[in-house]
């Protein structure tokens, strides 16, 4: 669902910069909380592996292909403002180096793809998890259901954008219904993803995952008709849960192989929204800009100066993860150093 400039106009657009810079520097500062030593570098794996997943778009109907938006599952993986801040990352590492997303577009396509998609995940997800059961299903199962509904939200955060300043003129209602239409199907491959994807982490390490924190309740014992938490057996052996080596080093590889294999077989199709503005015209305008950084030598996901485009593709995804990796955890080590920093502080 990457905006390309020429679809919002110039003053819209400029206020969804503003929200959108305004949404990255209070998760900066909320992020602070959730960047412990283990999250931090987590958070760099989760930008990069959203940044892999989206170059794998999936048919959901005759000639529309869908990708991962993310939001959803970054929240749930490593919080809420976390989640934000890589999103924005994989979109400014896309719209610069791969021309992927307008450059003017920016701020819009982090609101839809970011902002949107996180808060109505987070906050589905948690509702969900209060009626749900306490397991590891019911962490998976409303991890589902949150990527799916965050989905079309994100579809329809679009439309308001269109519906205020659309550079051309389609009913509405049209663009609604067409963009609902496309990313409910869109969100059932969404949350599919999200949810292998939480349910894999959760397999082998639950403590790593923001979304299941408190997921198995303290034992409950009944001591004058009152339900009392049961203290720990004294011969119970201390567990502490390992470095988070393996993961991540499982993480950037299967990353890796999505972005620099698994990609080429992706479907060319253009995806929802592309599909949606052909069809319905709010595309009319947009020829009229020419990407700033469509000379990239990542233009279009291709590694400019090779003839051979599987490897070409494959070089381009690789680099891509890679250098996403390195900004994402870079980013998110200097936001942990001020939390650091902030402590040391209030303690003297």
């Amino acid at each position: 669902m990457h905006v390309p400039d020429g679809f919002i106009n110039a003053p819209v657009s400029a206020v969804a910069g503003v929200a959108a810079a305004g949404a990255v520097a209070l998760s900066l500062r909320g992020a602070r909380k959730e960047l412990g030593e283990k999250a931090a570098p987590l958070a760099g794996l989760v930008a990069a592996f959203v940044f892999a997943v989206q170059m794998l778009n999936f048919p959901v109907a005759a000639g529309t292909s869908g990708h991962l938006l993310g939001g959803a599952l970054a929240a749930i993986l490593v919080g809420p403002w976390t989640g934000v801040l890589c999103i924005a990352v994989v979109l400014l590492m896309q719209g610069v180096l791969f021309a992927d997303g307008g450059l003017t577009a920016l701020g819009v396509n982090i609101v839809v793809m970011g902002v949107v998609t996180v808060v109505v995940a987070h906050f589905l997800f948690h509702g969900l998890r209060t009626v749900l059961p306490r397991t590891r299903g019911g962490v998976t199962a409303a991890a589902f259901v949150a990527a799916l509904v965050s989905v079309p939200a994100s579809a329809a955060a679009f439309t308001l954008l269109y519906a205020v300043g659309g550079t051309t003129h389609v009913p509405i209602g049209k663009v609604l219904t067409a963009m609902l239409g496309v990313h409910v199907l869109i969100g059932i491959g969404e949350a599919a993803i999200t949810a292998l994807t939480v349910g894999a982490v959760l397999a082998v390490r639950p403590d790593l995952v923001y979304g299941a924190r408190g997921l198995t309740a303290p034992l409950k014992l009944r001591v004058d008709g009152e339900l009392v938490d049961a203290a720990p057996a004294e011969d119970a052996p201390a567990t502490a849960p390992g470095s988070p080596r393996k993961v991540w080093i499982g993480g950037v590889v299967t990353a890796l192989v999505l972005a620099g294999v698994v990609s080429f077989y992706a479907s060319q199709s253009p995806d929802g929204l592309e599909k949606v503005a052909a069809d319905q015209g709010i595309d009319a305008k947009a020829e009229e800009y020419e990407h700033a950084t469509a000379d990239s030598p990542l233009a279009d996901y291709e590694l400019d100066g090779i003839g051979i485009k599987r490897l070409s593709g494959g070089l381009a995804g690789v680099i891509g993860v890679g250098l996403t990796l390195a900004v994402g955890t870079g980013a998110f080590w200097a936001v942990r150093r001020r939390r650091q920093a902030a402590d040391t502080g209030a303690q003297v």
